[in-house]
């Protein structure tokens, strides 16, 4: 399949959404080491913005562009795990100067944005669609290590309901490829610094129950963030710990990015459709794992997403 992809093309650009987190790292490392190890006639570049310091343990990530060259066009532009062309950030010039775009991703909110697209909402991850356009067989121990980093990130370490037994296949072979499986898991998912795990620390214990118990809340705000010396980079994580609290089905972090301009992350268990909250404010994501940006004071923001949460609940 990605024979016919890369067809009369000689200069790619593989870029991912803001913020990458480790399925869209992954999943862009993946298909360039892949991209680079078999297309030896091709010249590929990656664009993503800077990345948790934990990510920079994969082959090659010093080759990432954090910048776009001026009146750079490239042949192809393969947008990855990115439900559309704003989330691509910087690289939304490249994106639009490219003679062709491709888009490989799993958002259920994905809005087609690319010429060609290959979306699968019921996918793991982005990474688990990239592996089905290689063969296996000329997969390297560097694209093995990438994609299987994004399986573990987006799927919380197997636990969601969205790693299929195609997924843990998917994980066996890339094991077997010599990936070391238990260290990705310990470095970069359940790692964490000091500073990390006092503002993880903080969070939970300003945490708030509603809605009879089944939703939790906490926020961190600029302040704060800056009294921990922490970044927006060391707040991965937090909502899912919010999410394992007994007898919740939703949980919500938000972080100030700008006076009273929160960015959101929804997580849920069950009964909402976390997407269909992120879409009604412009946001967007997956069934149970979702975010979106929202202005107003704390308590607005949580107001007007639990009357979305409570349309749901009552269904």
């Amino acid at each position: 399949m990605l024979n016919k992809i890369l067809n009369n093309t000689e200069t790619i650009a593989i870029g991912g959404h803001i913020r990458p987190d480790g399925d869209c790292v992954g999943s862009c490392m993946g298909l360039y080491h892949y991209i680079r190890d078999n297309f030896k006639d091709k010249k590929v570049d990656v664009y993503l913005e800077e990345m948790p310091d934990k990510f920079y343990y994969l082959k090659s990530t010093e080759v990432i562009r954090h910048e776009i060259p001026q009146d750079k066009v490239y042949d192809l532009f393969i947008s990855l795990d990115c439900g559309d062309k704003e989330r691509l950030g910087f690289s939304v010039p490249l994106f639009d100067r490219a003679k062709r775009t491709y888009c490989i991703d799993h958002h259920v909110s994905n809005t087609g944005f690319a010429q060609e697209d290959f979306t699968e909402p019921d996918a793991s991850s982005t990474c688990e669609l990239v592996y089905q356009f290689m063969d296996e067989e000329k997969i390297s121990l560097a694209a093995a290590e990438a994609l299987y980093l994004g399986i573990v990130h987006d799927t919380g370490v197997f636990q969601y309901t969205s790693a299929a037994p195609s997924t843990f296949r998917m994980a066996a072979k890339l094991l077997e490829k010599g990936v070391n499986g238990a260290k990705i898991v310990q470095d970069t998912y359940y790692e964490k610094t000091y500073a990390q795990n006092q503002i993880l620390g903080r969070t939970l214990l300003e945490s708030i129950l509603f809605m009879n118990k089944t939703c939790i809340a906490s926020y961190v705000t600029k302040k704060t963030m800056d009294f921990y010396g922490v970044g927006v980079k060391d707040l991965d994580g937090i909502v899912s710990q919010l999410r394992v609290t007994k007898d919740v089905e939703v949980a919500i972090f938000m972080y100030e990015i700008e006076t009273n301009i929160y960015k959101v992350s929804l997580r849920s268990k069950e009964k909402v459709d976390v997407s269909k909250v992120a879409r009604y404010f412009g946001g967007g994501g997956h069934k149970k794992a979702a975010g979106l940006t929202m202005a107003g004071t704390y308590y607005d923001v949580l107001n007007n997403l639990s009357a979305q949460i409570e349309i749901q609940m009552e269904e």
